[in-house]
């Protein structure tokens, strides 16, 4: 079936202000939800408090509201403008908690307007901790030991039963907000308190805490029709503990089974449509037991996310603008793919590159703040990557982040000494996978470091790959290296700069420059394609590399 020719007019709600844990990503979301909702010819109004944004532009909407995120706002919006539909899926948890807030108060059937994208329902059950959990076992996914509680008592009591180390993760929250870790009894009365008070219904989830398990994010879209697609599959770096929006990830995952994959693929699906009758995008996260594979549902979101716009970014596919089709009532099956234009948008993408992603943080700008990671996201922002493999795209994210690093290494700078170096890394900071570098580059075994920081084996050896390069380049000069090294070093993702840093002599990058000009060592430049070249892609947007 085409679009509900009944929605002639949609209110897009936005996300607020830019803070730490709900940045700019919502407003890439929120400005294609716009665009694609325009196409189709109709009416978009937006409400956003926040005027540095691209969606508030007066191009973007037929009427923006630059107005606080509250019932007020709603209510003033609805009277002055005759409005179908509301789509609350665009603008983070603040969106949603706001429109559930309205839906409770009776004012979308108040003034004849429906919400789109998603349902009440789809909402209480993905971000109350206890109806998910229900849900989980219900459909006979697992999940971690765990129990609601509203008061510190409750959680207390629960703890005793399960011991540590647990998480306290509030309900209806953002970026992890009001979460943490809880180690020992000493910990625990404090992280219930700070819990309690970030959830907005006073609820917090006590679970055992499954420290070292592997991470892993998977996008969605669904049709009304009940098609699901999955656009991307995103793989942390970082092992459970540390909030996917501080991990460094991957994409395509790396490190999974094939079997794990399925099983993974089967029970994501199987989740989004038990959450209820809505079509739109949604977002999965589960853990996997690196020994046995057990896998774990951790949370699903209702929405498109801070993943969703880099998975949009990864994969060439406009989540957020098929999402908001979807929610109009058009099936995957009718609308166009926005990469091959012939064939439909009911696919899923095939990468034949890889991607990293790396959180960018700000800690220097506020003295004094616990610059750990844990389960409350505390980047300011991201770089991603693109590359025909992991060490290529790893080694351009670094050289993205402008703090003073060149490439994965600190060249120059004082190292720690091997023991102290595998001390450190025992903790998630925002310069670890640096200081995994300087720890392979001193002779420390990928076992130990494995060991040290829950991380896949298969992500260190790749970077010990790296280290074994420079091992090598640094043998040489300018003009003793190998052709075939420097050209090795180029598909690796090592910068000029980089190089002239590590090869003896006083080498500048331009004399590295002219070498590799000379050997015909250039840039090519491929195209963002997410049919592995399986049909003619018009993505226009495209990435560097040196494979030739």
């Amino acid at each position: 079936m085409p679009k509900d020719i009944s929605i002639k007019s949609v209110l897009i709600v936005g996300s607020g202000p830019i803070v730490i844990g709900q940045a700019c990503e919502f407003d890439y979301s929120g400005s294609q939800a716009a665009r694609s909702l325009r196409e189709e010819g109709i009416k978009v109004i937006l409400i956003n408090s926040n005027p540095a944004t691209i969606m508030t532009d007066p191009m973007m909407a037929d009427k923006v509201y630059l107005l606080p995120l509250t019932i007020e706002s709603i209510e003033q919006i609805l009277q002055e403008n005759q409005i179908d539909a509301v789509l609350p899926t665009m603008g983070g948890q603040t969106a949603l908690n706001l429109c559930k807030e309205a839906d409770e108060l009776g004012i979308w059937e108040q003034y004849n307007c429906r919400m789109i994208g998603v349902d009440v329902k789809a909402i209480n059950t993905a971000e109350d901790r206890e109806l998910f959990r229900q849900l989980m076992v219900k459909i006979g996914i697992g999940t971690s030991p765990s129990k609601v509680a509203n008061s510190i008592l409750e959680g207390k009591e629960f703890a005793q039963e399960i011991g540590f180390p647990l998480v306290i993760r509030s309900s209806f929250t953002l970026g992890g907000s009001g979460g943490g870790f809880v180690h020992n009894k000493s910990e625990l009365d404090e992280a219930l308190k700070v819990g309690l008070e970030a959830s907005p219904i006073h609820e917090v989830l006590v679970e055992k805490a499954v420290l070292g398990w592997k991470e892993y994010e998977l996008e969605l879209l669904r049709d009304k029709n009940d098609n699901v697609v999955i656009i991307c599959t995103v793989e942390n770096l970082d092992p459970m503990g540390v909030h996917t929006g501080d991990s460094i990830t991957v994409a395509p995952a790396m490190t999974l089974s094939d079997t794990a994959f399925q099983d993974m693929r089967n029970k994501a699906i199987l989740m989004m449509r038990s959450l209820g009758n809505f079509a739109g995008g949604c977002n999965v996260q589960f853990a996997l037991n690196p020994q046995t594979e057990e896998l774990i549902a951790v949370e699903i979101n209702p929405r498109v996310s801070r993943s969703s716009a880099l998975a949009s970014k990864a994969t060439g596919y406009p989540i957020a603008k098929i999402a908001a089709k979807l929610a109009i009532g058009y099936s995957l099956d009718e609308l166009k793919n926005q990469i091959t234009q012939t064939t439909s948008a009911y696919f899923e993408p095939a990468l034949d590159y890889v991607i990293v992603k790396i959180p960018r943080w700000n800690f220097d700008k506020f003295k004094g703040a616990n610059d750990t990671l844990g389960l409350q996201m505390k980047s300011v922002g991201e770089v991603m990557a693109i590359g025909r493999s992991f060490n290529e795209a790893l080694q351009k994210a670094c050289q993205s982040l402008e703090n003073e690093a060149v490439g994965l290494g600190y060249y120059g700078k004082s190292l720690m000494k091997s023991q102290d170096i595998i001390e450190y890394i025992k903790t998630p900071k925002w310069d670890r996978i640096f200081r995994i570098k300087d720890a392979l580059m001193q002779g420390v075994t990928v076992k130990t470091i494995a060991q040290a920081t829950g991380i896949d084996r298969w992500f260190l050896y790749q970077i010990q790959s790296l280290c074994s390069i420079e091992i090598e380049m640094g043998k040489h000069t300018i003009e003793s290296l190998p052709d075939d090294l420097l050209k090795l070093a180029k598909r690796n993702g090592f910068g000029d700069e980089q190089i002239s840093r590590i090869l003896h002599g006083n080498c500048t990058d331009e004399a590295v420059y002219e070498k590799r000009k000379a050997l015909g060592i250039t840039r090519v430049y491929k195209m963002v394609d997410t049919c592995a070249a399986e049909f003619e892609s018009n993505t226009n947007y495209f990435y560097s590399t040196f494979e030739g």
